[in-house]
């Protein structure tokens, strides 16, 4: 079976801890190196994870000719700029969420992809995870009839100035780290682009980041909703109402590796939950899946998962709440 050679850019805990271990499992990615700005550091986690080669700075990895493909999960400032780096070694880029800091900087990727002729994208996992394609379809089935509304929550408590998440001026905050996954779900899922949005965010007096924001989209038809924030219980949920039911999404972003995931199916008004359909989904781990099915994509020349103007697209709303959080009014994207 065709597999991709891949190498890593840093050893982000990310990638150390999740991405990694999960592509080695996949059917079409082969992680052959793995780069840190010291070499002590990349072998270390080149050992701890059975990778061949080990590099002591981000251009030795760019410059090895049998690499094929960059996982970038750099700092979010850093997204960009090494993915044009990477671009132009002539290495096809899966770039951790978000994808650049604006939706201009963003931009700036077409004219790289298309002049090196490589594949770029998210690493928005969500987007290939089957509970999501489940979804999906079942509101294009009919299973809540008109879809009316999209209701979305996601939060977790992290309050470490140290931590890079907490630094707003390498793109740290809650809009760009978790706010942006009910945007691209609920894009996905209707498959069409909000129209206007308007947010409300608060933030951390003492490290500048948004730490709690309250968003509003208006999808043709479809009003959605979501809440976020980096200093709450952690919690996530993302419902679809209709017309006649209701979806809901037990885990919808942090899907677990080792057990089923679940979505619910509510054709009644059920309140006390007697007649809501589960569905299970079997047991897989998102990060392989999308590894497999990038790495796919470009072994046999088809469309990748998520197209890099997909992602502007949703940088585009991103931008526009934060506009929106600023000016007090609606905000187009």
């Amino acid at each position: 079976m065709a597999t991709l050679s891949w190498g890593i850019l840093s050893t982000a805990n990310i990638g150390l801890a999740k991405v990694i271990p999960a592509m080695q499992k996949g059917k079409h990615c082969r992680i052959d190196a793995i780069a840190s700005r010291d070499i002590a550091t990349a072998r270390k986690a080149a050992d701890r994870l059975g990778v061949v080669r080990a590099y002591g700075s981000y251009e030795e990895l760019l410059a090895d000719p049998d690499i094929d493909a960059i996982y970038n999960p750099l700092p979010n400032h850093l997204h960009v700029p090494w993915t044009v780096k990477a671009a132009e070694a002539g290495k096809h880029v899966l770039c951790e969420k978000p994808i650049a800091m604006t939706a201009e900087e963003a931009e700036t990727l077409i004219a790289v992809r298309d002049r090196t002729g490589v594949r770029i994208q998210e690493a928005f996992m969500v987007r290939t995870h089957p509970q999501w394609l489940k979804v999906r379809d079942l509101v294009a089935g009919g299973a809540v009839g008109e879809l009316r509304a999209i209701q979305g929550f996601f939060s977790y408590f992290n309050d470490d100035p140290a931590n890079i998440r907490n630094m707003a001026d390498i793109g740290g905050g809650g809009m760009l780290d978790i706010g942006c996954y009910p945007v691209t779900t609920a894009r996905f899922v209707t498959g069409a682009e909000p129209t206007r949005v308007t947010a409300m965010i608060d933030r951390d007096p003492s490290t500048g980041i948004d730490r709690l924001g309250s968003a509003l989209m208006d999808f043709p038809g479809v009003q959605a909703s979501f809440v976020y924030s980096t200093q709450a219980l952690p919690h996530q949920r993302m419902r679809f109402v209709g017309t006649s039911g209701m979806v809901e999404v037990e885990i919808p972003f942090n899907a677990p590796p080792d057990r089923p995931c679940r979505v619910t199916v509510d054709r009644v008004g059920s309140v006390f939950g007697e007649e809501v359909e589960t569905i299970e989904l079997s047991t897989v781990d998102q990060y392989t899946v999308a590894g497999d099915a990038f790495s796919r994509a470009i072994l046999e020349d088809t469309p990748q998962p998520v197209p890099l103007e997909d992602s502007i697209l949703n940088m585009r709303v991103l931008d526009a709440l934060f506009r929106s959080a600023e000016s007090g009014v609606w905000e187009k994207p």
